[in-house]
């Protein structure tokens, strides 16, 4: 298949599939007028670096799962360093969900010392605040007209 029809298979732009070439995630075979073919392999290593992309891995943490895969393995997990690279991951996803928790508690506190000293004082005011007016039921179907 073309670079076209290959790009739209996987759902992805001519310009990535030529991106993931020059970076040798990808490797194409040339007609013999120098346009670029790819197979259903190709399409196979494109949806593994995809669905990785999607994941959160970067570009470069792919390599292994496709190497893996060119290797002849059922999926590009199926090999030690691919795993090695999962278990880095969700390190990395770890200390995040870490630190995200951390800001929470902070936020959290902060809104609790906000709301307690709320009954001491004026209510805040916030520009956005709109005044309400009186509430009207929602027009019926003989109203809009």
């Amino acid at each position: 298949m073309r670079i076209g029809e290959l790009a739209e298979r996987a759902g992805t732009t001519t310009r990535t599939l030529r991106y993931y070439e020059s970076r040798g995630l990808l490797t194409a075979r040339r007609t013999e007028r120098g346009h670029r073919t790819y197979d259903e392999a190709d399409l196979r290593l494109l949806r593994e670096i995809r669905t990785l992309r999607a994941f959160g891995f970067d570009l470069e943490e792919t390599r292994l799962f496709v190497d893996c895969l060119r290797a002849g393995h059922p999926a590009g997990d199926s090999c030690p360093a691919s795993i090695a690279v999962y278990r880095r991951k969700i390190a990395e996803l770890d200390g995040l969900v870490g630190r995200l928790l951390a800001v929470r508690a902070e936020v959290g506190a902060q809104l609790l010392r906000a709301e307690a000293e709320l009954p001491h004082g004026p209510e805040p005011r916030c520009e956005l605040t709109v005044e309400e007016g009186p509430r009207r039921a929602p027009a019926t179907e003989g109203e809009r007209r």
